[in-house]
This record gives C-alpha cells, structure tokens and sequence, in this order.
C-alpha cells in the first residue's frame, strides 16, 4: 500500500464515482481503477461495490477508509512538520498541555526563547484528556500538570509553576459579574454547570455546594460545553483560574474557596539538555513576575 492508493482510496469514498474520482486526482479512469483493484488485492477484502452506477462503500470499507483517513492526515501533519523542522531547527522540545489557556504565557516564553536558542523548535500538543499518557508515551518533552496528577509517575522532575484558584464564570450581564468575590450563599437559587473532567480540588466543591440542596445542577460533558451552555444562559459554573482565555467574553469572579490548583511543569529525568532547562527556567520567571496576574 502507497500513499497514492491511500489518497485513491479516500477520494472515491468521498466521490463514489470511479470517473470523478479519478479526474479529482488527475488520472484516468482505468489507472485510478487498477490501482483500488490493487489495494483491495493487498488488504483481502472488498472496500468498494462496483455498479453501473458508480461506487458503494462495503461496511468492512467504511471502516477501513476512516482509519485511513486518519492515517493520512497524521503522515501529513509528520511531513510537515518534519519540512518546519528541516528548514530551520536542529533540536526540538514538545510540551503537553490540555488547552492553550492553561499556558498563557507559552507564546511569550517561545518568543523569548527563540532569540537565545534560535535553533531549537517549541511545539506544543494539545490533549484535553490524555496529555500525561502522551507525556508518558515520550510523545513529550514537557508536560504541564496539576501537581496531584504527578505523584505515581516516575523518572521525572517535577517543577512548581503556579497556583491557580477557583473562579466562577457567568455572562457579563449576569448580577454576580458585578461582585469582586462570589460566596456559596450567592449561588442558591442558581443552576452550576458540573463535571466536564474537573479537577479533584473542583469536584469537592461542586459535590458540597450541591449538597446544600440550594442550587441546582446540570451535568457537562467538557470545558467548552460548559462555557457555551453559561453562554446560552443555562447557568453558571466554577472553573480553575488557569483555564482562563482573558478575552473578555466572559466574567471571571473569585470564588471564595480554600481549594486551589498547585500546577506544575514535568521533564523526564533522563533528559538532561540545557535547551530543555532553560525554557523551564523561562516560563517559571514568567509566572514568578506576573504577581498580579489572576490565575
């Protein structure tokens, strides 16, 4: 199998026409057929049903073209960043983070960064749910974590970078925007948007407020289902401080709450370069001299 039966292959189940498909890729018809004929050969099964009237996706082929797909979309995004790498840079450090916001001074430390070690690339990945398996999986170089996250994980250093606190989110028209601080007694009455894989400092004070049986809750799947439901007006809810985008678009107001998130910055012990250390180094000077900065 060649990428240019994968791309074959994706356009017909796209298409379902044997004729356009191949005019979409610039070939003729009997060399696009030949080579479906051949991948079909290769793999053992019939991905596509062949008619007069064009193509139909067998249920073996429907899933086998979703793979591929997904497949072919990583191998690009490698060849591309391997064209970026190439092109400038002759060391790379990845950094793992949930969301962009959960770094808000990552472009500014980058941007730093690149005018001591012009030659070394910072890439972030983002994954919402699985950034410390990516970590674990050597996907990374960095990982940012909270800091109960880290306590079973071995052969890493483990690098103190903030303290972020509980806020709650409403809509800028909503009463409580105008409070400097929210107390649990200004929530009854309301509906708090929950879960979403909050935190465990977060889900204690979900479960307690909730308890009082003075609020109402609503269950969200994630972090940005939760900010569209607040911005639909379907309630309001509590969020840590670090996932704060500061655009403005919502009323971000302190919480009044002992519970707060140590978060932190990990690197493989085994990974001993001076580049790696000093883009810590940079972020935890950021964070260190934004001592008004809300998180």
């Amino acid at each position: 199998m060649n990428t240019k039966q994968i791309d074959y292959c994706i356009e017909l189940a796209h298409t379902l026409n044997f004729s356009k498909a191949a005019d979409n890729m610039f070939v003729s018809q009997p060399t696009f057929s030949y080579q479906i004929k051949l991948l079909e050969e290769e793999v053992g099964f019939t991905i596509f049903e062949r008619s007069g009237k064009g193509a139909v996706l067998t249920p073996a082929g429907a899933q086998f073209v979703g793979f591929l797909t997904n497949m072919r979309n990583e191998l690009k995004r490698a060849i591309e960043q391997g064209q970026n790498f190439s092109a400038k840079y002759t060391d790379s450090i990845t950094i793992a983070l949930p969301l962009r916001q959960a770094l808000y001074f990552l472009p500014e430390a980058i941007r730093l960064f690149g005018k001591e070690y012009p030659d070394v690339q910072i890439t972030p990945i983002f994954r919402y749910g699985n950034s410390v398996e990516t970590f674990l999986k050597n996907e990374s170089d960095i990982l940012f974590a909270l800091k109960e996250q880290t306590r079973q994980i071995p052969g890493i250093f483990v690098n103190d970078l903030f303290t972020s606190r509980i806020y709650l989110i409403t809509t800028k028209d909503d009463p409580l925007a105008s409070k400097d601080k929210i107390t649990e007694e200004d929530l009854y009455g309301r509906t708090l948007m929950v879960g979403g894989g909050s935190p465990e400092a977060l889900r204690a004070v979900q479960h307690r407020l909730i308890s009082s049986d003075k609020i109402s809750y609503f269950n969200s799947s994630d972090h940005d289902t939760t900010l569209t439901n607040v911005a639909a007006g379907r309630g309001v809810c509590l969020a840590p401080g670090f996932l704060n985008d500061h655009s403005g678009q919502f009323s971000w107001i302190p919480f009044n709450s002992e519970e707060h998130f140590d978060c932190v910055l990990c690197s493989h012990k085994n990974d001993s370069r001076e580049s790696l250390k000093a883009f810590i180094s940079l972020l935890e000077d950021l964070y260190r001299e934004a001592v008004a900065f809300p998180l």
